[in-house]
């Protein structure tokens, strides 16, 4: 699949930070926020905020960062399948096992 954006990809030290990043917003109270609803992003399920995950629209390994706005909450489930995608893709995955 040709890839519709070009990201340049984080090194190894990179995704540490943005990782790290990411473990300290999901203590604030933003991201507590954003769990309360117990609503995954993609799916839309309802579930326990504690089953929620913390994913990346677009992905640390394809140059995302770990940012409010880069941070959604999603099951496991979808967290799981949508590995590195970006979006779009994702969208399309959707699409063709509907």
């Amino acid at each position: 699949m040709k890839e519709i954006f070009d990201f340049d990809e984080l090194d190894d030290t990179e995704k540490r930070t943005e990782r790290a990043k990411a473990r300290e917003i999901r203590k604030t109270r933003w991201w507590q926020q954003k769990t309360a609803s117990g609503l995954c992003y993609y799916c839309s399920r309802k579930m326990a905020y504690r089953d929620l995950t913390m994913d990346h629209l677009v992905p640390l390994a394809r140059g995302g960062r770990s940012t409010k706005n880069n941070l959604v909450p999603a099951c496991k489930d979808c967290n799981n399948k949508k590995k590195s995608m970006l979006p779009l893709e994702w969208e399309d995955y959707l699409e063709k096992y509907k």
